[in-house]
């Protein structure tokens, strides 16, 4: 394995995919601006109808997916914060770059769910697991899809599919998407593999198959192009192992991921307390345990004061101990030979493990969550189902949308389907799949009930 240390003046690089040439104002960081294009996306405004965890509509106070992104980019800007003070005290940037970094990550953080389709995770599987079906049929558009790339859409990845929007999809289609610096795109990017080449690693190397950036795929086979434009631009050491290839990942990609860890195990909590799922008892526990609290709550505060009380210093609590663990390995972060989580490594580790467990074993198994996700999963299967016919029939008529039978342009027209750069099998199963996990879950509904005449 290559040790080189990645260096931090390629790693905050302000350059922007597709657009090398572009010069950032004085008054405004460019990586301010990499923010504000995503808070200002029709993705990332979709999120506030799009499920976190609990069901929407049933609580006024549960969060759902705009919010949770806010919050862990306020808990990564933060931590990103700490971190880069500790760097500039080390040398290894200029006092100046704390903002920069802290910009990154805020950027990134915004930005991590945004591939994520309607129902939650669920969303995801019902996805993938429409797709399964009709590879197992091996006929129409399915036929022409190869097999070691299949798994990109019967294991539909909500990060592949957010690096897709992010350089692609959005603003500037096929033209560099969003156009965000190529640092954004490198601490967004938590799996920079493709999926076939994980597969091959996964079947060919199980040791070096370890290697937390292979948990998952996170790049479509159309994008490794693209990533590798920004890795080569952010110097991140590119990886062989048995017949895949595979990149490092970069190094604030691990604070990114330490404030998604930290903000939906503790928010999820607070969330399980408020719509009655756990009681005060147990999640006062866990939290004054991760805070630090020993305190009998003052007569002068309601339980849920309490809870929200110590929910803010949890978090704060978290990012002091994930900033030690960032510290303490940070060589082999620098190396690209970390290979675990900032929250896992921490002090802490074995409090977060205990909210996974109880979160495993009742709050993502409450019968609410549970109805949410078997209608989500009908839903699903009713929208792909129901559009597919446009895509097939755009097959038979050579890519040409003029040549749609009337049907086709009818519901292509109500559903504002885009059937721009549609060439083949594989960009029309993108687009259906594009279609698809950009619905909010009202939406999601909506069309569902259109479809199939209810």
């Amino acid at each position: 394995m290559d040790d080189r240390r990645m260096q931090w003046d390629r790693l905050l690089s302000s350059r922007r995919f597709g657009d090398d040439r572009y010069q950032g104002q004085k008054s405004r960081s460019v990586f301010v601006q990499d923010h504000d294009r995503i808070v200002f996306s029709a993705p990332f405004r979709r999120l506030a109808n799009k499920t976190q965890v609990q069901p929407l509509y049933e609580h006024d106070h549960v969060h759902h997916r705009l919010i949770h992104s806010i919050e862990v980019s306020s808990v990564g800007r933060s931590l990103a914060t700490r971190i880069g003070q500790w760097l500039a005290g080390q040398g290894a940037i200029a006092a100046a770059e704390v903002d920069d970094l802290a910009n990154i990550v805020q950027a990134a953080c915004v930005a991590h769910d945004i591939g994520n389709p309607p129902f939650g995770h669920s969303g995801e599987e019902a996805m993938g697991a429409w797709f399964q079906d009709r590879f197992a049929t091996n006929g129409g558009l399915f036929a022409e899809i190869p097999a070691g790339q299949q798994r990109e859409f019967t294991a539909f990845e909500g990060n592949a599919q957010g690096f897709r929007i992010l350089t692609r999809l959005e603003m500037y289609r096929g033209d560099g998407g969003m156009r965000l610096c190529k640092a954004t795109l490198g601490a967004f990017t938590k799996y920079p593999v493709g999926a076939t080449d994980r597969d091959l690693i996964r079947a060919e190397d199980p040791a070096g198959a370890g290697y937390v950036g292979l948990k998952k795929f996170g790049l479509f086979q159309s994008d490794l192009p693209a990533f590798r434009d920004v890795a080569e631009t952010l110097g991140l050491p590119e990886r062989i192992s048995g017949a895949g290839r595979f990149w490092a990942r970069h190094p604030l990609v691990f604070l990114m991921e330490a404030a998604d860890d930290i903000t939906y195990n503790i928010v999820d909590l607070e969330d399980a307390f408020t719509t009655g799922e756990l009681p005060y008892d147990r999640v006062r526990a866990i939290l004054a345990d991760i805070a630090g609290v020993t305190k009998v709550r003052p007569a002068s505060m309601t339980p849920a004061e309490e809870i929200a009380s110590l929910r803010a210093r949890s978090i704060g609590a978290a990012v002091e101990a994930c900033e030690a663990a960032f510290v303490q390995h940070y060589d082999a972060i620098m190396q690209g030979r970390f290979s675990g989580d900032l929250i896992g490594a921490s002090r802490l580790g074995p409090a977060f493990a205990e909210v996974k467990a109880l979160a495993g074993d009742q709050i993502f198994t409450a019968p609410r969550k549970t109805e949410l996700e078997l209608s989500g999963r009908r839903i699903i299967a009713n929208v792909m189902s129901g559009i597919l016919p446009v895509y097939e029939d755009m097959a038979r008529c050579g890519w040409d949308a003029e040549k749609l039978s009337p049907h086709s342009q009818q519901l292509a027209r109500a559903l504002a389907l885009d059937l721009r750069d549609l060439q083949d099998a594989e960009t029309a199963l993108h687009a259906l799949a594009d279609f698809t996990s950009g619905m909010t879950d009202r939406y999601a509904l909506r069309i569902s009930r259109m479809l199939s005449g209810t």
